[in-house]
């Protein structure tokens, strides 16, 4: 009996999403050093989509390319994800100044709060696409699925690259469209309302793929997973302070961060909590029925791994990485104290955080070994 074909979805989170390497660090670890990509179903969602593009391109060399992410996190830094020197942030306040006293009839409205054109210039240097297809044609990968949400029509589109026989699908208010992978779905699937510009993809304007993404964990299942490997980047834990002062007034940093929370990790909460419901349904129907196909419902067996401590009170420890005029930005809005931190850990790219991060993945996943392994090797 041949093994049921795993998916892996990575969350999005920004800066965060260095926790995912640390975690595929791992997994690559415990296997032998030439086994092949475990995940034939690979799907990203905004900062998890350039791990997942990254991952899928290495598909043929798995551990190969868990040590390329590893580099690429551990040596990022602000100025190659988006402007933040002082020059820029005068000319951008000035803009959004003129914009609001003139009504936007001299001054054109801001497209957003950062540029993020050194990303652009980043992802193109450092993604190798053409490996995607490659990792497809030799089988060491099925699909890859990448979502961003369409400002013009206001659907979550999941664009996928995989082999020949899987169709595309139309569900409400998602599609799932069949394109070569390139610069710019990472483009879109990351521009964060507000703070990045939106991206073009065949002439209609995109952001986020967490936005209005109600269900996270369907692209992998509509490619044909069968389980889902999931590495969250939520997490439960809070520091003592927050939760001491919790009755004070939330300053512009953390209502942000509650924002970013809420986008990024309700829907995927939802969607694991109503999978549970369905595994739950069938695990109550007896065995004639499910056998008889008279139920189009199926169990799919879910392993979901999530930081071990708080991320907030990591980034806290590095928020001074920041360069001087974001510093200056994000101390104003409270992001430099620890209450507003959620913020920070979105927007920190710096080495020593992303250490952190992938350290904190690494330990976290070594630590279920044996449960990983099983998972992935059962059949």
């Amino acid at each position: 009996m041949d093994k049921p074909i795993v998916g892996l979805v990575l969350a999005g989170g920004g800066a965060r999403a260095a926790y995912q390497v640390g975690v595929l660090m791992a997994v690559a670890h415990m296997l032998p050093r030439d086994h092949g990509n475990p995940f034939p179903i690979i799907s990203g969602t905004s900062a998890g989509a350039i791990n997942a593009v990254g991952l899928a391109a290495g598909s043929m060399h798995f551990r190969r390319a868990t040590a390329f992410l590893a580099k690429m996190w551990k040596g990022l830094h602000v100025s190659q994800v988006y402007r933040a020197d002082w020059p820029y942030f005068a000319r951008a306040f000035l803009a959004w100044g003129g914009s609001v006293l003139t009504g936007g009839k001299l001054v054109h409205n801001p497209a957003s709060l950062l540029d993020n054109s050194p990303l652009r210039e980043l992802l193109s240097q450092a993604v190798n696409f053409d490996g995607v297809s490659r990792a497809v044609q030799s089988g060491d990968l099925r699909a890859l699925s990448l979502t961003a949400s369409c400002y013009t029509t206001g659907q979550s589109v999941s664009f996928f690259e995989g082999r020949d026989d899987i169709d595309e699908w139309h569900r409400y208010q998602r599609l799932g469209v069949r394109e070569s992978i390139g610069v710019d779905h990472l483009m879109a699937t990351s521009a964060i309302p507000m703070v990045f510009p939106a991206a073009t993809i065949n002439g209609r304007f995109y952001c986020d793929g967490a936005i209005r993404q109600m269900a996270p964990l369907s692209p992998a299942l509509h490619l044909g997973a069968e389980k889902l490997f999931v590495i969250n980047l939520n997490t439960e834990h809070r520091p003592r302070s927050e939760r001491r002062l919790a009755g004070d007034r939330p300053s512009l940093a953390m209502v942000f961060g509650h924002l970013l929370n809420s986008i990024f990790f309700d829907s995927m909460a939802t969607d694991m909590e109503r999978l549970s419901r369905v595994n739950h349904t069938i695990s109550l129907l007896d065995e004639q029925v499910r056998c008889s196909g008279r139920t189009a419902l199926k169990r799919v067996e879910v392993l979901n791994i999530s930081p071990s401590v708080s991320l907030e009170a990591i980034a806290f420890k590095h928020v001074k990485k920041f360069p001087p005029a974001m510093r200056f930005l994000m101390r104003g809005a409270g992001a430099m104290r620890q209450r507003g931190s959620v913020l920070a850990s979105y927007l920190l790219f710096d080495p020593a955080y992303g250490k952190e991060l992938i350290d904190l993945g690494y330990k976290d996943a070594m630590a279920r070994q044996d449960e990983i392994l099983n998972f992935l090797q059962k059949t």
